[in-house]
């Protein structure tokens, strides 16, 4: 009785070659095979999603500037026996024509009440009005005046800055590496600034001048996490086509996981001090102008560590793509894949296990090769066929010895 066993070709319980599962020792090892560039739509339509919610939230409700751009009138104070409420405090300014004043609330026991328009506004009655409702002095509540043509300044240098940081990262980038790096860089801030700006017009977080001042350095540590993955590209650039069936896109996949955990690193380190300084500063201190600056920076260090790996990357891949020389070494790749695939594949290794006298010698029959109905007439339990005799090693030619006498006489 005979039966044949199919042997896998892969271990049973193992991923195949590229459905590896990656560990926490391949990613710190550098040992990833991510493929960034071949989800390059998926990244594609996240970011499309979030710059058109940026853009809507941006038309529809504007960002909430504060009072250093807008001008007008600040009254702060402190209350120091309960807490301030909104409903409280606005029932207390209405009635002085103050309806339309932004009130912040900084703490428990503090408040800010910003006023946009100063002429008609009798300030010394605000003020008394404020310190009756904290149970102060009217000399600790303090008064600031700010006049629109300042914001304007402030306004006018934060774009004048912006515009000059853009021209000479295209200098240095050019520069350094190439043209289509600086385009690809550029667009990548361009996609952080959008959705910065985005994320306070839909949340409503004001904007004061210690947020211009942290928008442009996250800038900066946007564009350091794309020259250090720029970097290795143009490294492994010099190495391209070495590899039968590799493109500029593959390199550019492997460059990306080579520097991901650099990438991983820099970013946790300078996220982590910049939470803390948010959270903590924000919700334990009450520390307004911690806020406004710690805001800006964690969602800036977020969204550029994005955008260096999602966003510079793939468009870095696309515009060389389009470069004669790289489009004819991905043409090469994909004829080598479909030569490659029209190649029969291998039968899988088949065992034969049997069972009898047969299995002792070794001398075993495939069932596949035995016709059904010679299989049914031979019995069960017929002894094994006689195997014909084997010639000794000195018979390797057998012929008669009388022949071979002739042979000798002649």
């Amino acid at each position: 009785m005979t039966g044949v066993v199919e042997q896998p070709t892969a271990s049973a319980g193992l991923p195949g070659p590229g459905r590896r599962r990656h560990t926490i020792a391949d990613l710190y090892h550098e040992r990833t095979n991510f493929q960034f560039i071949a989800h390059t739509r998926r990244w594609i339509a996240l970011s499309g999603t979030l710059i058109l919610i940026s853009l809507i939230a941006f038309a529809v409700k504007g960002l909430n500037f504060g009072i250093e751009f807008e001008g007008g009138t600040q009254w702060q104070f402190t209350k120091p026996a309960g807490s301030v409420s909104i409903g409280d405090l606005r029932n207390v300014i209405d009635p002085l024509g103050l309806g339309d004043a932004k009130v912040l609330i900084l703490g428990n026991d503090s408040a800010r009440v910003q006023f946009q328009e100063t002429s008609g506004t009798n300030q010394a009655a605000v003020r008394d009005a404020l310190a009756k409702y904290a149970g102060v002095d009217p000399s600790q509540v303090s008064i600031t005046n700010v006049g629109p043509t300042w914001g304007q300044k402030v306004s006018s240098k934060a774009l004048q800055a912006l515009v000059v940081f853009f021209a000479v990262l295209a200098l240095y980038l050019t520069f350094r590496f190439e043209f289509r790096m600086a385009i690809a860089a550029l667009l990548a801030v361009i996609h952080d600034i959008i959705i910065t700006v985005g994320v306070y017009a839909v949340t409503g977080f004001e904007v004061t001048p210690a947020t211009v001042v942290a928008f442009l350095t996250i800038l900066g540590f946007s564009l350091y996490d794309t020259v250090v993955v720029f970097d290795k590209v143009k490294e492994n650039e010099a190495r391209l086509g070495t590899v039968r069936g590799d493109t500029y896109s593959t390199m550019v996949n492997r460059s990306l996981n080579q520097v991901l955990m650099r990438s991983l690193n820099t970013t946790f380190v300078a996220v982590l001090p910049v939470g803390s300084l948010l959270f903590v500063g924000t919700f334990v201190l009450g520390g307004q102008t911690l806020k406004d600056f710690a805001l800006a920076l964690f969602v800036g260090l977020i969204v550029g560590a994005y955008s260096s790996i999602f966003v510079a990357t793939p468009i870095l891949a696309a515009l060389k793509e389009r470069q004669p020389k790289y489009r004819a070494l991905r043409e090469r790749a994909e004829v080598d894949r479909a030569r490659a695939a029209a190649k029969p594949a291998p039968s899988p290794a088949t065992t034969v296990v049997a069972s009898g006298p047969a299995s002792a010698t070794g001398a075993g029959t495939d069932a596949d090769d035995v016709p059904d109905d010679a299989q049914e007439d031979v019995p069960v339990d017929a002894p094994a066929p006689s195997a014909p005799p084997v010639a000794s090693r000195g018979s390797a030619n057998p012929r008669p010895r009388q022949q071979r006498g002739k042979r000798k006489r002649r």
